[in-house]
C-alpha cells in the first residue's frame, strides 16, 4: 500500500492506493474538545464577576494577559502558585477561598470598580483631580434637577 498526500485548493486530500486502485479517504472531523471549566476555573470567574473585574482588567491588576486569565477559567486545573497571592488580593479573598478549601463569605460588597475608579482619581494630580471632580458634580447637579422637576409635574 502507499500512502499519498495532495494539496488541492486550500484542502489537503490524503489517498491511500494499493497497486494501482485508489481508496478514497473517509473524513471524519476530530471532534472538537469540550471546554469545562475545572472546579478552580469555576470559582475564580464567580470570584472574579463578584469584585466586579472584567477578564483583560483581572489580567492588567495581575501583569499577565486576558487570554491567561480565560485559560485559568476554563481549562487550567490551578493557577501557578505563585500567582495565587496576587489573585486573591486582587480579588479580595484568601488564597483558601481562591482555592476552594474554604467557603467564600456571602456578604454584599461595595462596588469594587468605582472604588478601583476613586483610589485612581486619588492618585492624579491637583489640577486633574479638580477638573475631574468637577464634571463628576455637573452630572450630579443635572440628575438631581431631572429628578426634582419630575416630582414637581
Amino acid at each position: 500500500m502507499y500512502y499519498e498526500s495532495n494539496r488541492i485548493g486550500g484542502h489537503v486530500e490524503n489517498r491511500t492506493y494499493a497497486r494501482e486502485h485508489w481508496i478514497e479517504p473517509q473524513y471524519s472531523p476530530m471532534p472538537r474538545a469540550k471546554t469545562r471549566a475545572s472546579a478552580f476555573g469555576a470559582r475564580l470567574t464567580e470570584l472574579r464577576k463578584a469584585a466586579g473585574y472584567t477578564q483583560a482588567e483581572l489580567a492588567t491588576a495581575l501583569d499577565t494577559t486576558q487570554r491567561m486569565i480565560a485559560y485559568y477559567e476554563t481549562r487550567a486545573e490551578k493557577a501557578p502558585a505563585a500567582l495565587l497571592p496576587q489573585m486573591a488580593q486582587a480579588l479580595g479573598v484568601s488564597v483558601d477561598v481562591l482555592l476552594g478549601l474554604k467557603a467564600a463569605k456571602k456578604t454584599k460588597k461595595p462596588d469594587t470598580r468605582l472604588q478601583r475608579r476613586l483610589q485612581q482619581i486619588e492618585k492624579l494630580g491637583p489640577k486633574e483631580r479638580r477638573q475631574l471632580l468637577q464634571v463628576i458634580d455637573a452630572f450630579i447637579e443635572r440628575e438631581q434637577l431631572r429628578h426634582k422637576t419630575r416630582n414637581a409635574a
